[in-house]
């Protein structure tokens, strides 16, 4: 994926301290996430058993870091075989509790900026996070465009079964999403309720149904006229039938049982088009589903909250949380 503004290096590399974690399908049992702060809390596997599906079966997780500036960490992740979340626990939690998914061009979870950071932020409004590492569709599933969506359904659903003991209401869980982390984000408003592989425990009988999505700058469509170029070969392996374009275009899946939605997007955005959250609207506000979205002129592609001059960085977080209290997911 070629990346502008995000971690703020034009072309993020392997830097000094990237690392194979050599992780594979071996020894399925809790294990800790790569480098977590001090501030993460607890690691939950989303499976029981490895998921099924992997071309190459003895595939590493690698951990490299993007950032060239040494006040400012940002680490991204490939290779997943394990899907998990990792906790985020409010000091003063409302009940409420938000999924995280970064984003990565299909190829990497950047876990760090659009994970860690975004779950401490919105930890101190209360809410308590999980923030999603997800198997990616670049790194060879037999299944590429459905893994992602599978492991971000069951997250909720793991939310949901584990709400007692995380503290928070099991009625009351969002999913917000970056870039491609955008598109599990879309897929989940619109598609919440479609089966993306076959149920393998109790848990899968939970809701998948968010409360509120929040995609941010998301891939949506894959759509060739406005798609984000990596899109259709990540998920199929070269151009999109309109079969594929029918399935896996959230905006052309929107139905009344759609989910409140809160976008926000850049106009600049050379990375993923700004008519991915504008189909997106479009397509909601058709069906009556309540959306918000906010256009801001300047911003390019992954700025997340960091403070930055001439983007709208961290200006949409309390945008965003004015409409999750609107739409009731704390009071």
């Amino acid at each position: 994926m070629s990346l502008s503004r995000r971690d703020f290096v034009k072309s993020p590399v392997a830097l000094a301290g990237a690392s194979a974690l050599g992780l594979g399908s071996a020894g399925w049992a809790q294990l800790p996430a790569p480098a977590a702060p001090a501030e993460a809390g607890e690691v939950i596997e989303l499976w029981p058993r490895p998921p099924a599906g992997a071309r190459n079966p003895a595939m590493a997780e690698i951990v490299e870091q993007t950032s060239t500036d040494p006040a400012y960490s940002s680490r991204r992740l490939k290779g997943v075989t394990r899907p998990r979340i990792v906790s985020f626990r409010a000091a003063q939690p409302n009940g409420a509790a938000m999924l995280i998914i970064p984003g990565g061009g299909f190829a990497w979870n950047y876990f760090e900026h659009e994970g860690y950071r975004v779950a401490n932020a919105l930890n101190r409004a209360g809410i308590t996070c999980f923030v999603l590492f997800y198997r990616l569709a670049q790194d060879g599933w037999r299944e590429p465009a459905a893994v992602g969506p599978a492991d971000a359904q069951r997250a909720i659903r793991v939310i949901r079964a584990n709400a007692a003991r995380f503290g928070v209401d099991p009625a009351r869980v969002g999913v917000m999403g970056f870039s491609a982390g955008g598109f599990l984000t879309t897929t989940m408003a619109t598609r919440h309720s479609a089966r993306f592989t076959a149920p393998v425990d109790a848990i899968d009988r939970q809701s998948a149904r968010p409360l509120l999505t929040a995609p941010i700058y998301p891939v949506q469509t894959v759509d060739p006229a406005d798609a984000y170029d990596g899109t259709a070969p990540s998920l199929f392996g070269g151009s999109a039938t309109p079969e594929q374009i029918r399935e896996w275009s959230p905006d052309q899946n929107v139905t009344a049982d759609a989910v409140p939605t809160f976008m926000v997007h850049a106009e600049d955005d050379e990375v993923v088009p700004v008519a991915n959250a504008v189909r997106l609207r479009d397509a909601m506000r058709a069906k009556g589903i309540a959306v918000e979205t906010h256009l801001f002129a300047r911003g390019g592609h992954g700025f997340a909250l960091r403070p930055m001059p001439g983007a709208p960085d961290g200006l949409w977080l309390p945008l965003f949380l004015d409409f999750a209290r609107e739409q009731k997911l704390f009071g």
